[in-house]
């Protein structure tokens, strides 16, 4: 690799981070956010997304951008614009009409855009439509730069393959996609990640290819989780176990392993949502994608009013019960709240008049105030309920004492699958 090589990351949020960290143990690397707490945070060695281990984080440090191998971060646009690598991982969120918001993505081109030189290559990792990169992201950066594309600067797509909380299949142990505007800058995108990933890489032939294999990945997931989710609701009426089902099935050897539950976060609730809006654009209604969806964004609800009939079927009153979540993020171990399904549980729980308290260890309470407008604790509550859900997984929830937590004829109901005879039904 050129020796030459300085790697601005912009973003550093669950996908920017550990690939930030990643590429500064082999090159100069500056991480630019616009959140200045947030680049307090890494730069005294601290992830509050619990990505990167505290001191391997501070390790990789270095006091100021150099040309020196380490990381380096900053809410200053000055410090980036001696890189040549501009790596963009922002989220690429719906909205409430669960359209694709491309709004982090123009903000973080136009951004680059400032202090792109003839010669820079561009590459995102967001996670868009087949035709973003070139047809959205690239004219910003021409119109904000004055540079022209593939004659000046190049662009490049890697789509991003992080699993928050998963400390096994870490960023460089997950085999990339990579790809380029022209062979020569995806060869040069190629090489650049392969210096870091050591599970491989695999160079599609076009940017469009790769964006594409990204978007149905989530899509494929979410497809599967539906069915099991409709599984379970069959075999909820025929008062069959729905896990014990999947393992006898799971015998098979191709049969594939997926679990029923609440599919939220950033990725698989989300994407299908891109490659659906680009089908429509060109003529065609993709129905099993949006029927996965429907299916998916419908176990909210499904899960409220199983809790409810739980609870009456125990001789419990309903209006006015005192009731415990367990969870609030969009998957176990992990403090990731964004785009989380618990909340579509707490919502219908709240319409029969449910006294709500959300415990969640690994959430941060001010974050979800903000976003959801709901009250959490980190601190696990001294007071008996007459139902606990829960809904994460996390491992603090595992080993708790549920008899503590119970009051006299209370109920535990399991949307993970997890608890095993301490619950009283499961999904």
């Amino acid at each position: 690799m050129n020796n030459d090589i300085k790697i601005a990351i912009i973003g550093l949020g669950y996908v920017g981070l550990p690939l930030a960290r990643l590429f500064a143990t082999k090159f100069p690397v500056v991480g630019f956010d616009i959140n200045q707490a947030r680049v307090k945070e890494l730069m005294r060695g601290d992830d509050s997304t619990l990505e990167v281990e505290e001191d391997i984080l501070r390790a990789s440090l270095v006091d100021k951008p150099s040309d020196k191998v380490g990381l380096y971060c900053t809410t200053d646009l000055d410090e980036i614009k001696n890189c040549n690598y501009y790596i963009i991982t922002v989220p690429t969120p719906v909205d409430k009409n669960n359209r694709p918001d491309l709004t982090p993505l123009y903000k973080s081109s136009e951004t680059v855009a400032k202090v792109l030189k003839k010669g820079d290559i561009v590459i995102y990792e967001s996670t868009v439509y087949p035709g973003v990169t070139e047809d959205e992201c690239i004219p910003v950066l021409e119109k904000f730069s004055g540079l022209k594309f593939n004659e000046d600067f190049f662009a490049g797509y890697s789509p991003e393959r992080i699993n928050p909380g998963d400390k096994e299949h870490t960023v460089d142990k997950i085999l990339k996609v990579t790809a380029g505007s022209t062979p020569e800058i995806g060869k040069k995108v190629d090489q650049l990640y392969k210096a870091v990933i050591t599970a491989g890489t695999h160079l599609a032939p076009t940017i469009k290819v790769a964006e594409a294999a990204k978007v149905i990945e989530n899509s494929q997931r979410d497809i599967n989780i539906a069915f099991v989710n409709e599984l379970a609701k069959i075999f909820n009426m025929l008062d069959i176990d729905t896990n014990d089902v999947l393992e006898a099935a799971g015998t098979k050897w191709n049969f594939l392993p997926f679990k029923p539950g609440l599919v939220g976060g950033h990725c698989i609730g989300v994407d299908p949502y891109y490659l659906a809006q680009k089908a429509q654009e060109v003529g065609y209604h993709p129905e099993i994608i949006l029927a996965g969806r429907r299916m998916n964004d419908s176990m909210g609800q499904y899960v409220a009013s199983e809790v409810v009939k739980l609870m009456l079927q125990h001789d419990i009153k309903v209006k006015g019960a005192e009731l415990l979540v367990l969870g609030i993020t969009f998957k176990e171990n992990c403090p990731d709240v964004r785009n989380t399904k618990v909340v579509d549980v707490i919502k219908n729980l709240k319409e029969y008049g449910v006294n709500i308290t959300v415990y969640d260890p690994l959430a941060n309470p001010s974050e979800v105030k903000h976003e959801y407008g709901l009250s959490t604790s980190k601190t696990l509550p001294n007071k008996k309920f007459d139902a606990i859900v829960l809904t994460v997984a996390h491992k603090e929830f595992l080993i708790l004492d549920f008899n503590e937590l119970k009051s006299q004829n209370a109920v535990v109901y399991d949307v993970k699958g997890v608890l095993g005879d301490k619950c009283d039904k499961k999904l």
